[in-house]
């Protein structure tokens, strides 16, 4: 199917873009990674954002294989493909898929964690909430809650028939190999029906679990608010929450001290006005997301303003970077950040949550 999507390309953009788009597996880089009673003694399974790909999950997966984890990473149905493939999808052949990843994890793997990113985080929720062989959560930008104008994107079923267009929310270039631009509004109704499951059962059943999250305080496509409350409840003593914010007095106000960490997202040295959602699980380095990297998110002005978008394209360099807010965007022409520029600290304090699991 990755195949016969892409085969308008060449034979080695195809080889590329399909492997970045797969689902994959590796096995632990150190010694002392052997289970008890199975192969491995922990083992981690990365769930991808709504649009996105296993790519987004790479560098993460390299991060945990170097902790000694055995990692897995799932590749969601509707993803990795065509935009039009989320026309039909479910939000729960998505839990599916890593229910099935987790029962094929927990075979080799004697502890069980989950990592998700986006939709990644609230699918991960949801499966922990009926999965006891999950021993933690490693959750990124997790969707929790998003825009209740979501809930009626499915209305567009009564007409859509007549006007197909009318199953869109935007149709855009799709320039990205390993992200959709186009946006259906099945896409977005999914969403909103997962995120309110996963965020309703994850407060009506606190977790005794560790759990790890990192987040943008001025995420402009869940609601960090949602975040915020969702990690006040986590009992576990080691659960922490790493926070991406550009008021740090403000965000966090009234929030354990103990489970919170703090990093500022405004770099002026290389035009970062704050962090983003899409900002949090790739690095700087990355060849195709980061600082210096071949892809530029400009969507947020196409079709609208064809003049920002042709510069912010061409001109990737002279943009500033940040999250899709009115504030940054009075700024000048602005890219949506794709990368964490504090990865180092990212890594850093995931290392710390894990070497206090229990």
């Amino acid at each position: 199917m990755l195949n016969l999507a892409r085969s308008r390309l060449g034979a080695a953009d195809l080889e590329k873009i399909v492997d970045g788009n797969a689902p994959f597996e590796l096995k632990p880089a150190t010694s002392g990674s052997a289970g008890r009673h199975k192969a491995y003694r922990r083992g981690v399974l990365l769930t991808h954002g709504l649009t996105d790909s296993p790519y987004f999950m790479r560098h993460l997966a390299a991060f945990f294989q170097g902790q000694g984890f055995r990692v897995m990473a799932v590749l969601l149905p509707g993803h990795g493909t065509q935009p039009g493939d989320l026309l039909e999808v479910t939000w729960q052949e998505w839990a599916r898929a890593v229910a099935y990843g987790a029962d094929r994890l927990a075979e080799e793997a004697d502890e069980v964690y989950l990592a998700g990113y986006s939709a990644g985080g609230a699918l991960s929720i949801h499966q922990c909430l009926q999965d006891n062989r999950v021993r933690g959560l490693f959750l990124f930008s997790p969707a929790l809650k998003i825009s209740p104008r979501a809930e009626w994107a499915n209305l567009h079923k009564f007409y859509s028939w007549m006007v197909p267009s009318a199953k869109w929310i935007s149709i855009r270039p799709d320039l990205d190999i390993y992200k959709y631009e186009s946006f259906p509004k099945n896409a977005a109704a999914q969403m909103h029906a997962l995120a309110r499951e996963a965020g309703e059962q994850a407060l009506l059943h606190k977790l005794n679990i560790p759990v790890f999250t990192a987040a943008s305080a001025d995420d402009a496509t869940v609601e960090p608010s949602a975040i915020l409350n969702f990690m006040m409840q986590m009992l576990h003593p080691s659960s922490k929450l790493l926070l991406y914010t550009t008021d740090e007095g403000n965000h966090a106000r009234g929030f354990p001290p103990e489970k919170l960490e703090v990093v500022n997202s405004v770099l002026p040295g290389q035009k970062i006005l704050s962090s983003a959602h899409t900002a949090i699980v790739l690095p700087a380095e990355d060849t195709h997301y980061g600082a210096k990297g071949e892809y530029s998110n400009c969507v947020h002005y196409y079709p609208g303003d064809m003049e920002k978008y042709a510069a912010c394209i061409e001109h990737p360099e002279q943009a500033f970077l940040g999250e899709i807010n009115e504030a940054n965007l009075r700024a000048g022409t602005l890219r949506r950040l794709m990368y964490n520029p504090n990865f180092a600290t990212l890594k850093i304090s995931m290392k710390r949550f894990m070497d206090n699991l229990p």
